[in-house]
């Protein structure tokens, strides 16, 4: 019996027991799936992130405040230490010294928790309300599905006008109704819709834009009355290769309207948007690994039932071993079909398992945030060469069990 003849009889053993091939291919599937369903959800995150980061490019820098800033923070028993807000006037004045070195934008969550009104319809009292300036759709990358940015007019004299996002247009107007011009109320005031934005997703930094509006940040600070604002400014340097040094004209421009002492460190954060996307692409690797080490898991104990069932298959097939062997099968060829039968029916179960695992792992990834169908060509590749490699480990024993039956005794087996 030749190896050809092994694949045939393996074949054949699979069409005749195929309730139990069904079964144990779905412990395999259910092992595989869950392997790829977390790697290509993860890869599907990490692209939509870099995407979102794509826009701002890798010369871009961001100024926010600095730790807790706000009453007394105690950690292991000590009082940490507390910096002052930026304030409006400071960013305002910050990105009026920057225009000689390149452009910035300034805004500022004014609340994550609006309900907005236009006659009778209202929406759920989650839209995001966010103060900024003219340049801060071009510097986020943020594109107008209908209407324009704000001027600089409106920017200065703060009007109440707004960009609203996807979902609120959704919720406040009929599919054919066009929102520009039309008037909407939010935190008891009028505001005229001058724009609205396109679909943004919920993936990266603008995460929720599409029930996010927005406003000029002069009027957003009419609603600070209180000073509790946070304000953050997004510059764009010249250029990547003057990136560095642009970053450290910035800090001494923020120092000095800060009034940072010489001796004193900065009271703000200056954060280079690479290194944002560098440390979002360290923490999707960690999950990469951790997504790994759970499907490993799972399908270690796929493999456990996987051999349980081989093991009780061999003990069916007691008087075919037997017959085998007296016909003059040889030990080695009686592994081989055993070996290739377990590999077989761990392939079928991973072909099934990698469609699912696609599957849901694309459906998870667009769940958070749209994006194109994701084919992961190399878990794919990993996932068969594992479905291989279980079979061997999983068949390893039937095998031998099989190879060192008696054909005598086989024989006599009812």
């Amino acid at each position: 019996m030749n190896l050809i003849e092994n694949v045939r009889e393996a074949l054949k053993s699979v069409q005749v027991n195929i309730l139990r091939t069904i079964l144990t291919g779905a412990i395999i599937a259910v092992g595989i799936s869950s392997l790829v369903g977390m790697l290509t959800a993860i890869d599907g995150i990490k692209s939509q992130i870099a995407e979102s980061f794509s826009g701002l490019g890798a010369n871009s820098f961001d100024i926010r405040n600095k730790g807790f800033s706000g009453g007394r923070a105690i950690q292991d028993g000590k009082e940490e230490k507390t910096y002052p807000k930026l304030t409006f006037r400071e960013v305002q004045d910050f990105k009026q010294a920057y225009t000689a070195l390149g452009i910035s934008t300034v805004y500022a969550s004014v609340t994550g928790a609006a309900e907005i009104k236009r006659g009778s319809e209202t929406t759920n009292p989650n839209t995001r309300i966010r103060g900024g300036d003219e340049n801060y759709m071009s510097i986020k990358a943020m594109k107008l599905a209908s209407g324009r940015n704000f001027s600089n007019l409106e920017v200065r004299y703060g009007n109440n006008v707004c960009i609203i996002g996807k979902e609120i247009k959704e919720t406040l107007f009929e599919a054919n109704e066009d929102p520009i011009n039309q008037k909407i109320s939010f935190l008891g005031r009028p505001y005229t819709i001058v724009g609205v934005l396109e679909e943004q997703g919920g993936v990266g930094q603008d995460q929720g834009a599409d029930r996010q509006i927005l406003i000029p940040i002069e009027n957003a600070a009419r609603l600070d009355k209180r000073g509790v604002f946070n304000y953050s400014i997004t510059a764009i340097a010249s250029g990547p290769e003057r990136i560095d040094y642009e970053m450290g004209q910035a800090i001494g421009m923020m120092r000095k309207i800060r009034q940072d002492r010489v001796a004193q460190e900065d009271s703000f954060d200056l954060t280079k948007s690479q290194s944002v996307a560098e440390s979002l692409e360290e923490v999707a690797g960690y999950l990469r690994i951790g997504g790994f080490g759970i499907g490993f898991i799972t399908l270690l104990g796929a493999s456990i039932g996987l051999m349980n069932i081989m093991l009780v298959s061999v003990t069916e097939r007691t008087r075919e071993i037997g017959i085998r062997k007296a016909l003059g099968a040889t030990p080695l060829r009686i592994r081989q079909q055993f070996l290739i039968e377990a590999i077989m029916i761990c392939v079928l179960g991973g072909i099934f398992g990698v469609i699912l695992g696609m599957a849901i792992g694309n459906i998870i990834a667009n769940a958070i945030g749209p994006g194109g169908f994701l084919v992961p060509w190399l878990w794919m590749f990993v996932a068969f060469m594992i479905c291989v490699i279980v079979g061997l480990l999983s068949g390893v024993v039937p095998a031998y069990k099989a190879s060192k039956m008696d054909p005598i005794e086989s024989l006599r087996y009812e």
